[in-house]
C-alpha cells in the first residue's frame, strides 16, 4: 500500500486486514498525519456520551491542536491504530508510554460499531505493538459506567489487576502471553471467519453480475444454474444493456436492487470490476463471487489488477472468492445454491471440498456424482486472492450439515495457519487433501507463492503433524473419501478378506500386509457363493478379532450381483466396522450398495466400492494411519521454568545491532543463546598449536577430544577429524602428530579442546525460520549416510511432548536409540527435552534464523550438545500466524506451492 506521508519510521507491518465478529472486513492500520481529516469526520459522528466516557469530560469537537496531537505519533512511545470501513475512520485505538515499559491506552469507537469486536481488535494489534516497543503493561483509567470498555479488558485473557480511585476504574494489564489471551484471540477468530463464509454458502439473496440474455455467455449460465438448482432465496439480474433476463427483469446496476443483496455473483470484464464493486458496497453486498478471468493468472498487468480488486473489496467490508473460479455450491434444502458454472447440483451429502483449481472443479463434480458421494458445500477458489482453505476448514468446523473435508490445493497462504486449524479440526471431522505438481513443483496459474527455506519433506511433516490424510492423486482422495463419508473409522491394522475368488483373495492379502495392515481372517466362498454364503461370512467377520472388513465379488456371470449387493448393504448400514468392498469392479458407491441419503440423515453405512482390491486396501490403509492418529493423545506443552527469555532476545538484539543485517553466531554467542533456554554446550577451547592444545587438556582436567572444525574438514566421511579419550600431554602429542599428519593444510583446520562426553549415538536437532513456515524443527542421526537418504523428521513448533516424542521416534534410524541388537537404551526423555526447549526458543525468537545442534551425543545417562552453529536475521515483519488477527496480505506473497520433489530434484 503507497502512504502519502514519507515517513521511513512508518511500521507497515502493522496494517493488518481484519474481520469484525459479524464477518464484515476491516482495514487496521497506523494513524498518519494526513489521516487529520478522516478523524475530525470519525469524532464528529461519535455520540456526546462515548465522548463523556473517552475523555471524562464534555469535549464535543477537536482543536487544531488536538487534531495534531492524535494524528501525528512517533510509532514508538505513542502509537496510534485505526480502523477503517468504506474509507471511513470507524475507531481508534492508542497508547502513550509513561515509563520504558508501560504505556496508557485507551479506545474510541464510533456508536454504531460498538459490540462487532472493534475493540478487541485494537487491543490485540496494540498489544503486539507495544510488545515490540518494549511495553510490558497497558495501563487504562475509565469510567465505571463504560461497561463496554470494561468487557473487552475483561474479555482479552490477559492478567488484570485493577481498582477504584476517586471514582474512576483504573486497570492494569500484562501483556505476555497466557495460554487464555491466546485461546481469546483464536476463539474469535475462528468465529469471525466462520461467520464470514457462512454469509457467503447462505445468502438469502443473489444477484448476478453480467447476465446475458444470449444462452452461451457465461452471465446466462450463472443464472440458469442458480433457478435450476431450485435455490430457495431471490436471484436478481444486472445488465444495463437488457431488459429481462431469462424472464427476469433487469437492472441497470446492483445499486437499483430494492431490499438490498447478501451475494454477487460477478462475469463481467476485469477492466469493469472497481465499479463493480463499488456498486456492491452501496447496496450492502456481503460477498462477492468472481468468476471473471483477467487477473493475476494472465500477468504482471493482472496480478496489480488483483491486488486492487482485493483492497477495494476489503475496504468496504466485502469477502471475497475468486477471481477466475468456479463458484460455490450449498446443497442444504433451505439453501440449494448453485453460484457456479456446473450445471447441475451434486447429489447432498455429509462432504465439504474445496478446489483451488476452477478448471478442475468440473471434473471434481462430476466425479463426485458418477461415485456418489455427496456433498454439504463445494468451493472454487480460483486464484484464492481473498477466501482460502484456512477460512473453509473454520466454517466447516462448525457445519453440522459437514462430516468430512476434502481438499484440492495446490498451495497454502498462511501453512502456520493451516497447521492449526487443521489439528484442531481433524480431531472431530477426517481431512482429505491431495497435492498438485508432485514432480514438477510447478506454481499454479494465479498464484503468487514464495519458495520455502524447508524442503518439501516439512510439507509432509505439517500434514501429517496436522492430521490431515494426504494423498497423491484426485483417484486416491475419492477412494479415501467414500470410505470416510460412509463407514466407521477402524480401530487397528486387522482386517477380515472375504471373497468368492481365492487369486484375488491372496492378491488382497498380499496388498494388505504390503499397506503395513495384517490379515488375521479370510473366508474364500468359492466362485459360485450366493449371498446367504456372503451374509454367513461377514457376520462370522464382524464378530472375529479384526478392525475392519474387505469383500470381494466378481463372478463369471453377473447373475446374484443384487443378492450379494443387498447383504453388503444390510452389513454395512449395521456394523460398527468399517466394510470395503470390490464389488464388480465398480468404482464409488454403486447404486446397489448405497444407504439412502434420507434414510439415515447422512448417508452413512453405504459401501464403497473399488475397481481393484489394492486401490480398497490402499484407501484402508491410509484411513487406519488418520485413527492410530486419533488414538494417540495430543500432549500437552511443557513449561520449563529455567528458561529466560528475556536473556535470550537480548543476546539476538546485541548481536543484530552489531550486525543490522545478520550474521553468523559466534561459539560463545551460540552457547549463551542455548544457554538462556536450558540447553547447555559443552565447552571448547581453541588451541592453534601444540602448546595450547596441551594447556587446555590440562586445565579441562584430561579425557579430552581434539577435534578439527573447520567445515572442509569435519563435512568429509572419509577423513578422520577427531582423536578422542586423550589423557595426558603424551597423548595430546600423538593425536595432534597423527590428525596433522592426516589433514590438509592442519594451520587451517581450527583445532578445539573439548571434554569428553559420556559415549551415545550421535545425534543433529535444528531449527530454522522459514517465511512461510515460520519456525520448524528437524530430526535426525547425524552423519552422511542419514543426510544421504534424507531420514530426517520435522515438526512445526509449538510443540507439545506428543509431537516430541514422534518426532524421535519417526526417522527410520531411530531403533538405535532404543536397544538395537542389544546396545544400550538411550534416554530417549532428555533427548526429546532438547528437542522441546529448542522449539520453544524458535517459536519465541524469529530472528534467529537458524540454530544448528550439530553434534548431540545421545547415551544412557542422557544426551550431550557438543556443536552448534546459529545464525540471525532481522525479521521484516511479523510472522504469518502471530498473535493478531488479520487476513493474508493481498499485496504480499500468497502461497507456497505443494509439489513434492522427485527423488533428482
Amino acid at each position: 500500500m503507497a502512504h502519502d506521508d514519507a515517513d521511513p519510521a512508518y511500521p507497515a507491518h502493522w496494517e493488518a486486514d481484519v474481520l469484525l465478529l459479524d464477518g464484515t472486513a476491516a482495514r487496521l492500520r497506523p494513524i498518519r498525519p494526513s489521516d487529520a481529516e478522516l478523524l475530525v469526520e470519525f469524532y464528529a459522528r461519535v455520540s456526546p456520551e462515548s465522548k463523556y466516557k473517552r475523555f471524562f469530560a464534555s469535549y464535543p469537537t477537536l482543536s487544531d491542536r488536538d487534531v495534531d496531537r492524535f494524528s501525528r505519533v512517533d510509532y514508538h512511545n505513542r502509537v496510534a491504530l485505526i480502523v477503517t470501513l468504506a474509507q471511513d475512520m470507524v475507531a481508534v485505538g492508542r497508547f502513550d508510554k509513561v515509563s520504558d515499559d508501560e504505556a496508557e491506552v485507551a479506545f474510541l469507537v464510533q456508536d454504531d460499531q460498538q459490540g462487532r469486536g472493534v475493540g478487541q481488535l485494537l487491543l490485540e494489534h496494540l498489544a503486539q505493538a507495544g510488545r515490540e516497543c518494549g511495553v510490558a503493561r497497558f495501563v487504562a483509567e475509565m469510567l465505571p459506567q463504560n461497561t463496554r470498555m470494561s468487557q473487552t479488558f475483561n474479555s482479552a485473557g490477559y492478567r488484570i489487576a485493577d481498582g477504584v480511585n476517586d471514582e474512576v476504574l483504573t486497570v492494569t494489564l500484562v501483556l505476555d502471553h497466557t495460554e487464555t489471551s491466546v485461546g481469546v484471540m483464536l476463539s474469535r477468530e475462528h468465529r469471525a471467519e466462520a461467520r464470514s463464509m457462512q454469509r457467503l454458502l447462505s445468502p438469502s439473496s443473489v444477484a448476478v453480475i453480467g447476465a446475458s440474455r444470449r444462452s452461451d455467455t457465461v452471465g446466462s449460465r450463472l443464472v440458469r444454474n442458480l433457478v435450476l438448482g431450485g435455490y430457495a432465496g431471490k436471484v436478481y439480474v444486472v445488465n444495463p444493456a437488457a431488459d429481462s433476463v431469462a424472464g427476469m427483469p433487469a437492472y441497470d446496476s446492483v445499486e437499483e436492487i430494492p431490499g438490498g443483496v447478501e451475494l454477487a455473483i460477478v462475469a463481467v470484464p476485469a477492466e469493469s470490476m472497481d465499479d463493480v464493486v463499488l456498486g456492491c458496497a452501496a447496496n450492502g453486498v456481503h460477498g462477492l463471487v468472481v468468476v471473471s478471468s483477467g487477473f493475476s493468472e494472465t500477468g504482471e498487468e493482472g496480478k496489480q489488477r488483483q491486488r486492487t480488486l482485493v483492497g477495494l473489496a476489503r475496504s468496504y467490508g466485502l469477502r471475497l472468492v475468486g477471481p477466475n473460479c468456479l463458484g460455490v455450491i450449498n446443497t442444504a434444502e433451505e439453501v440449494s445454491l448453485n453460484a457456479s458454472l456446473v450445471p447441475s447440483m451434486p447429489p447432498q451429502g455429509r462432504v465439504g471440498f474445496f478446489s483451488q483449481s476452477g478448471a478442475l472443479g468440473v471434473t471434481i463434480l462430476e466425479t463426485v456424482s458418477r461415485r456418489g458421494l455427496g456433498l454439504s458445500t463445494f468451493v472454487s477458489a480460483g486464484n484464492r486472492a481473498d477466501v482460502s482453505v484456512n477460512d473453509l476448514l473454520q466454517y466447516w468446523e462448525e457445519d453440522s450439515a459437514t462430516e468430512v473435508v476434502l481438499l484440492y490445493l495446490e498451495s497454502i497462504g498462511n501453512p502456520r495457519k493451516f497447521s492449526r486449524i487443521a489439528r484442531r479440526v481433524a480431531r472431530q471431522k477426517p481431512i482429505v487433501a491431495v497435492r498438485s505438481g508432485l514432480t514438477t513443483q510447478g506454481v499454479p496459474m494465479g498464484h503468487e507463492v514464495t519458495s520455502p527455506v524447508a524442503p518439501q519433506s516439512a510439507i509432509d511433516a505439517l500434514f501429517g503433524q496436522a492430521g490431515v490424510i494426504q494423498v497423491d492423486t484426485l483417484e486416491d482422495m475419492f477412494d479415501v473419501g467414500q470410505l470416510v463419508a460412509h463407514q466407521p473409522l477402524p480401530n487397528g491394522r486387522r482386517i477380515a478378506v472375504i471373497g468368492n475368488s481365492d487369486a484375488l483373495g491372496l492378491l488382497t492379502a498380499d496388498f494388505a500386509a504390503a499397506a503395513g495392515l495384517r490379515v488375521e481372517h479370510m473366508a474364500s466362498l468359492g466362485a459360485d457363493a450366493r449371498g446367504a454364503d456372503f451374509e454367513r461370512a461377514l457376520v462370522a467377520a464382524m464378530a472375529a478379532d479384526v478392525d475392519a472388513v474387505v469383500a470381494v465379488y466378481i463372478p463369471l456371470l453377473d447373475t446374484r450381483a443384487e443378492e450379494v449387493a443387498n447383504v453388503l448393504a444390510s452389513v454395512g448400514s449395521r456394523c460398527d466396522k468399517p466394510l470395503v468392498s470390490t464389488f464388480l469392479a465398480a468404482k464409488g458407491v454403486p447404486e446397489l450398495l448405497r444407504v439412502p441419503y434420507e434414510a439415515t440423515g447422512a448417508g452413512r453405512g453405504s459401501v464403497p466400492s473399488y475397481r481393484t482390491p489394492e486401490a480398497a486396501v490402499r484407501a484402508l490403509a491410509r484411513v487406519v494411519e488418520h485413527s492410530r492418529w486419533l488414538q494417540r493423545p495430543p500432549g500437552a506443552r511443557r513449561s520449563f521454568t529455567d528458561i529466560d527469555k528475556a536473556a535470550g532476545r537480548r543476546i539476538v538484539d546485541r548481536c543484530l545491532r552489531a550486525s543490522p543485517g545478520g550474521a553468523e553466531l559466534l561459539a560463545e554467542e551460540t552457547s549463551a543463546l542455548l544457554g538462556s533456554y536450558g540447553i547447555d554446550v559443552v565447552p571448547v577451547t581453541p588451541a592453534t598449536t601444540l602448546d595450547e592444545a596441551i594447556a587446555a587438556g590440562a586445565a579441562a582436567g584430561w579425557d579430552v577430544a581434539l577435534k578439527a572444525t573447520a567445515e572442509r574438514v569435519r563435512q568429509r566421511p572419509d577423513l578422520a577429524h577427531v582423536w578422542r579419550t586423550i589423557g595426558g600431554p603424551d597423548d595430546m602429542l600423538a593425536a595432534w602428530t597423527n590428525l596433522t599428519a592426516i589433514i590438509d593444510d592442519p594451520e587451517h583446520a581450527a583445532f578445539v579442546v573439548q571434554p569428553m562426553a559420556p559415549p551415545g549415538i550421535p545425534l543433529t536437532i535444528a531449527a530454522l525460520e522459514d517465511p512461510l513456515f515460520g519456525p520448524i524443527v528437524a530430526f535426525g542421526m547425524a552423519g552422511a549416510p542419514s543426510e544421504l537418504l534424507g531420514d530426517v523428521a520435522y515438526r512445526i513448533p509449538p510443540l507439545t511432548d506428543a509431537d516430541a516424542a514422534d518426532l524421535v521416534r519417526e526417522v527410520r534410524a531411530a531403533p538405535l536409540l532404543f536397544g538395537y541388537r542389544g546396545s544400550e537404551v538411550v534416554d530417549v526423555r532428555s533427548v526429546e527435552e532438547i528437542v522441546l526447549r529448542l522449539a520453544q526458543l524458535k517459536d519465541d525468537l524469529p530472528s534467529v534464523q537458524a540454530l544448528d545442534l550439530e553434534l548431540v551425543l545421545a547415551g544412557a545417562q542422557g544426551a550431550a550438545v557438543l556443536r552448534a552453529t546459529g545464525r540471525v536475521l532481522p525479521v521484516p515483519s511479523t510472522r504469518t500466524d502471530d498473535f493478531t488477527r488479520r487476513l493474508s496480505n493481498p499485496a504480499a506473497s500468497a502461497g507456497i506451492a505443494l509439489g513434492r520433489r522427485t527423488a533428482s530434484g
